[in-house]
C-alpha cells in the first residue's frame, strides 16, 4: 500500500533527513587512508546518538539476508557495490568508497547515500562517481507530479547505458516513510509513462548503482550482506529521500 504524506509529516520526515546529511558529512571528513570501516560506523553513530535519532540498518534483518545487519552505516569498497559490512578494513589510497546511512527521527525515517575516493582519485573513479550522481540527478527531476514512476526508472536508465555502465533492477529505489522500506518499489530502469502515478505526498529514495564494467551480474559475499560486482570492477552508489510535492520534487536528505 502507498501512503501519501502530510506537509507537516514532510517536513517531519526533513528533519530526519538532515540528520543522514550530517552522518554522511562526518564519515566523509573522517575517511583517510589507515582509517578502519569500523571507525567511520562510529563516527556515524555519534551523529545520530547527538541528534537523538536512532538506526534503521541497525538490527534489520530483510528475507534476503541470514543474519541481523550489525552497523548504522553500509560502507562498501571498491567493487562492493551495497550493503557492505564496516569491519577492521583499512582504506587505502585510491579506494572507493561508498556510504549508505539512515535515521529514525520522531518516527520518521532518512536515506541517502554517496560516493567519493579516498586519496589521490583514478579518473575512472570520478567519471563513475560523476555519472552515478548525475543519474541520481536525472531521477529527481524526473519526480514531478503527474508523472509516471516509470519516468523516474527511465532517467536513471538511460544515463547507465549512454556512459557503458551495468546496472541492475534489483536493490533499487523505495518508499520511505515510517519505515525505511516501504511501497513503492523505483526500479533503476524501465519505461517511461509507465507504473504508479506520482502524487504530491509520495515519498521515495531514489538510488542508483552503477557498475564499471558494464555488466549486470553481481554477486553475494558469505556474510550475506556484501554486494560486490559479478566482474570484479569497481561500482558506485549515489541516493536521496525525496518528497513529491505540487511544487515538484523536494530533496529531504540534502544537507
Amino acid at each position: 500500500m502507498v501512503e501519501l504524506k502530510s506537509p507537516g509529516e514532510i517536513e517531519a520526515m526533513r528533519a530526519a533527513g538532515r540528520v543522514v546529511a550530517d552522518a554522511l558529512a562526518a564519515v566523509r571528513d573522517e575517511a583517510a587512508p589507515g582509517v578502519r570501516l569500523d571507525v567511520l560506523d562510529q563516527v556515524a553513530r555519534q551523529v545520530l546518538a547527538e541528534a537523538g535519532a536512532t538506526s534503521p540498518f541497525l538490527g534489520y534483518q530483510p528475507s534476503f539476508a541470514h543474519s541481523p545487519f550489525p552497523a548504522v552505516i553500509c560502507a562498501s569498497v571498491n567493487d562492493a557495490a551495497l550493503h557492505g559490512i564496516p569491519g577492521p578494513y583499512r582504506l587505502r589510497d585510491g579506494d572507493l568508497l561508498s556510504v549508505d546511512c539512515g535515521a529514525v527521527l520522531d518516527g520518521w525515517t532518512g536515506d541517502a547515500a554517496i560516493s567519493f575516493t579516498v586519496g589521490p582519485p583514478r579518473p575512472a573513479d570520478l567519471r563513475l562517481i560523476k555519472t552515478t550522481e548525475t543519474a541520481l540527478t536525472a531521477g529527481i527531476d524526473a519526480a514531478q507530479p503527474g508523472g509516471r514512476l516509470g519516468d523516474i526508472s527511465a532517467a536513471i536508465g538511460a544515463v547507465a547505458r549512454a556512459a557503458g555502465y551495468g546496472l541492475h533492477t534489483d536493490f533499487g529505489g523505495h518508499g520511505v516513510g515510517r519505515t525505511m522500506h516501504e511501497s513503492p518499489s523505483v526500479p533503476n530502469d524501465g519505461r517511461p509513462g509507465r507504473g504508479l502515478k506520482l502524487s504530491a505526498g509520495l515519498v521515495i529514495a531514489i538510488e542508483p548503482w552503477f557498475m564499471a564494467g558494464g555488466h549486470d551480474s553481481y554477486r553475494v559475499d558469505e556474510d550475506g550482506w556484501t554486494l560486490r560486482t559479478g566482474d570484479g570492477s569497481r561500482a558506485a552508489h549515489a541516493e536521496h529521500t525525496v518528497a513529491i510535492t505540487d511544487d515538484g520534487p523536494r530533496i529531504l536528505t540534502a544537507r
